[in-house]
């Protein structure tokens, strides 16, 4: 019988699309296997061949209520409790209907946002396996990645894991009424997001490549760097009609979008114009779920519906976007010189790394871009040359990689060592 392995991730496209890729790896090498996502990437999930499973509510609708536009734009702490009370809401929801999609799992492969896979495994007996598209086990070489925070030193760098670790009972509170409730589990012994109940270490896959960020000398066995997960186009996408004749009409376009997270369009899409018009290049924009109004774009700005990356970037002298690992993944992967405006999260991190392999501009945040500064980063992106040259040698080297390959041998590897419950009492 064919060895059954189930995905479990939840969030915007970026944090579903690579598990999206590892799963038709897996499937070619002849799993079973079964992704659970929210509602948003059914399509996405089951035209590329695989099984999907809801974990429920559509995240489009989470992103863009008032809430999160002024939680992002306006007061973080003001806005912040109601927006964890429903996220807490919607990870609730994705546990119970993870429950049932894991019931005849042999593994189950989970991330920050879907954790408490971690406790099903322990109730089902199975082996569980973390991933994640950023850098997140303590380490001194840098701070979290999360955290928009200077590198102070090694001490200063591991106490923004600490932090980062008490940040851990807001994961547990639910976590544990889950154990209780649905698994028929007694309350974690010990936290942490890369252990089991026991503190022991978990394997953790790194879905991006060491070239771009290298592994840290003082992480664990447990934690390794694949290389990315890239979900290549099969879709044959080439541009339309319409597109073509923008695109033969003049100098190669730049790239510009901000990802996933629709915040800020009014003001974004102001920026936008201004900044082309200033530069006076050329431009390509994603319609997308990004915050820009593509209804009035003068004739040097061209938008489209969403197009796979990997082809859309082969057409693009430059890319401009949010910092997202995959948007992130994808220029580098087509040699694109790149300037990111990150939002959050680990966005700030990307640019930074983009910027230091001297791939592109030092990255801006969003709230503090102006016309101005777009359109210097523009022409900065545009003209050097050792930025294109940086990235197309990078993008070399990352065509040679096979993250997903590396993935699955230790997938194999955890899944063939895996001793049963009844057999560690035994030893």
């Amino acid at each position: 019988m064919r060895k059954r392995i189930a995905i479990a991730t939840i969030g915007t496209q970026g944090d579903v699309q690579p598990y999206v890729a590892l799963a038709k790896a897996l499937k070619e090498h002849g799993y079973s296997v079964v992704v659970g996502a929210s509602s948003d990437f059914e399509d996405l999930v089951r035209g590329n061949g695989l099984e999907f499973h809801s974990l429920g509510t559509n995240i489009q609708s989470f992103l863009t209520q008032s809430l999160f536009e002024n939680a992002m734009s306006q007061n973080m702490f003001v806005n912040m409790p109601a927006l964890l009370a429903q996220g807490q809401k919607i990870v609730d929801t994705a546990a119970r209907l993870s429950w049932s999609m894991a019931q005849d799992a042999d593994v189950i492969i989970l991330n920050l946002n879907t954790s408490y896979g971690i406790d099903m495994a322990e109730a089902l007996d199975i082996p569980a396996i973390m991933s994640a598209l950023q850098p997140l086990n303590t380490t001194s070489e840098f701070p979290l990645c999360a955290y928009s925070v200077p590198d102070l030193g090694p001490i200063f760098n591991r106490l923004t894991y600490a932090a980062a670790n008490v940040q851990q009972a807001y994961y547990d509170m639910p976590r544990n009424r889950l154990r209780r409730e649905l698994m028929g589990l007694q309350p974690r012994k010990k936290g942490g997001f890369f252990k089991d109940t026991e503190g022991h270490n978990l394997t953790t896959l790194y879905a991006y490549s060491p070239l771009v960020s290298s592994r840290p000398r003082d992480w664990p066995k447990s934690a390794i760097v694949t290389g990315y997960w890239r979900l290549r186009d099969t879709s044959g996408w080439e541009p339309s009609g319409q597109f073509r004749e923008f695109l033969d009409a003049g100098s190669k376009p730049v790239y510009i979008g901000f990802g996933s997270m629709p915040f800020g369009a009014s003001r974004n899409t102001q920026i936008l114009k201004e900044a082309v018009r200033a530069w006076g290049g050329r431009a390509v924009v994603s319609r997308g779920w990004g915050g820009i109004d593509s209804s009035d774009l003068p004739k040097t700005i061209y938008a489209i519906d969403q197009a796979p990356h990997d082809k859309l970037f082969q057409h693009m002298s430059g890319v401009v976007h949010h910092g997202g690992a995959g948007t992130t993944s994808a220029g580098l992967h087509a040699g694109c010189p790149t300037f990111v405006v990150p939002q959050a999260v680990d966005q700030p991190y990307w640019g930074r790394r983009v910027h230091d392999l001297n791939c592109g501009p030092e990255p801006v945040r969003l709230r503090k871009l102006t016309p101005a500064i777009l359109a210097s980063a523009l022409d900065d992106l545009t003209t050097n040359q050792q930025y294109a040259s940086n990235a197309r040698a990078l993008a070399a080297k990352l065509q040679a990689e096979d993250g997903t390959a590396k993935a699955i041998k230790h997938i194999e590897r955890v899944m063939s060592n895996y001793q049963p419950k009844a057999m560690r009492k035994r030893a």
